[in-house]
């Protein structure tokens, strides 16, 4: 039985240490009691405490994790409904599926171009996490041999799919020592899949089309010995697939409802309910065909979204080269802001001018924000000139500072006396037009 806020805090030490992040110890009793927290934040809770915390520490959402030689995939153990109650920690596992219908060599083939595919988003490599193998032709043999090409061509987690147990259980035998989702059990075949899995300590995905019929199976999976288990809510239409995926979180959230309680799995086959598998609330998505122009949004997609909005994301600090620049060169600044940079990098480059881009350590902040808060001023930028050794990589001591902050010319001339400042334009667009004009 779950243990209340005040129970919880008498088994808590009680220091009010603010270690784990909130005030006290009791505050931080009642949101591990509204499964909002983790009991791993708390420091010095005892061994014992632990053990009698064990239900009431647990995940909400059960944690769930794919793994192969060389990566893995992660999903549940979230504990909010939105982001900005807390923040989202694992990013929806994106999957492409293929058939054993094709030939072991069209399959080495087509999912190494899949797997090589990777794209740069403002400073993040983004590519895909895995692949699902379908059992299509219903045949062991067939069924191995193509689970073999998969993983002759890719090192990535795999999914096998399909509904007949003695099938998967081939595929299964050639991926010894990984951790496989399986998917296909249901009302008709859960027990035979149910005993797959728990032999082979593979996770299982469970389909039903409502809610209650999903609880069930369930409940009977996890009798039968599977702890690992990923719900795959069937529906005709994305509007009720919605209503039933944000069901299964809010009650397994709000309502502690263990049967429900573990990640979900979407097969979407557009890219609107792909992008609302990303949303809402999918931690397995696969796909049904490999193409860069649907995986490509999808990955930016998920990546806005599960970025903790409290850490923006940053570049290093430091002088990036842009179109070969020599010492004669202008020198331009700006923060080390991931979409700043890439915003003025990318107008500079496209204005085929060559030129040195100081990036300063403004703790990932934009250039109006970091001066608001004084993370970016003529002190930081000077430090960062000096540092970076500037003074020795060009001739023409001459720098641009953003004109959002042109009220720092005066003070860089005094940091800096032997360079002369300019005051550049406010928004990057115009930076192509101001350096063939001005500089």
């Amino acid at each position: 039985m779950a243990l209340s806020g005040i129970q919880i805090y008498k088994l808590l030490p009680q220091t009010n240490c603010k270690e784990c992040g909130y005030p006290t110890c009791l505050a931080f009793a009642m949101k591990l009691a509204a499964k909002q927290v983790e009991l791993s934040l708390c420091p010095y809770v005892s061994e014992t405490s632990k053990s009698t915390l064990a239900e009431s520490a647990a995940p909400p959402i059960r944690l769930v994790t794919l793994k192969s030689e060389s990566s893995e995939v992660k999903a549940g153990n979230e504990v909010v409904m939105y982001r900005h109650e807390k923040t989202f920690y694992n990013k929806p596992g994106l999957f492409v599926k293929f058939s054993d219908a094709l030939s072991p060599d069209e399959l080495q083939k087509q999912i190494a171009d899949a797997d090589r595919y990777s794209t740069n988003y403002v400073g993040i490599d983004l590519s895909l996490d895995g692949f699902a193998v379908e059992a299509a032709s219903g045949q062991t043999g067939v069924f191995g041999a193509a689970v073999k090409a998969v993983r002759s061509a890719t090192k990535k987690p795999l999914i096998l799919v399909g509904k007949d147990p003695a099938v998967l259980a081939a595929g299964l035998a050639a991926l010894p020592g990984e951790s496989v989702l399986l998917h296909g059990a249901d009302s008709e075949n859960w027990q035979a899949m149910a005993e797959l899995a728990t032999g082979t300590k593979a996770s299982l995905s469970v389909s039903a089309g409502n809610l209650e019929e999903l609880a069930e199976l369930t409940e009977k999976i996890q009798a039968a010995g599977v702890e690992d288990l990923v719900l795959n809510p069937e529906s005709d239409s994305l509007g009720n697939w919605l209503t039933m995926t944000t069901q299964i979180r809010r009650l397994a959230l709000k309502k502690n409802f263990k049967p429900l309680g573990y990640p979900q799995i979407a097969f979407p086959h557009t890219p609107q309910a792909a992008a609302q598998a990303v949303d809402k609330y999918a931690g397995f998505i696969v796909l049904d065909k490999f193409s860069p122009g649907l995986v490509y949004p999808l990955l930016v997609l998920r990546q806005n979204i599960y970025t903790d909005p409290q850490k923006p994301i940053q570049v290093q600090p430091g002088v990036y080269e842009i179109n070969g620049p020599k010492p004669e060169s202008p020198v331009l600044v700006t923060t080390n802001f991931s979409i700043t940079y890439f915003s003025v990098a990318n107008e500079v480059e496209g204005s085929g001018m060559p030129a040195w881009l100081v990036v300063c350590d403004a703790e990932g902040m934009s250039v109006l924000t970091a001066w608001a808060a004084g993370k970016f001023d003529s002190e930081r930028i000077a430090k960062s000139i000096k540092t970076f050794n500037l003074a020795d990589k060009v001739s023409l001591k001459r720098v641009v500072i953003p004109g959002a902050v042109a009220v720092l010319s005066g003070e860089l001339e005094g940091e800096l006396p032997d360079w002369e400042i300019r005051v550049g334009p406010r928004e990057a667009v115009d930076i192509p037009k101001f350096m063939k004009m001005a500089l």
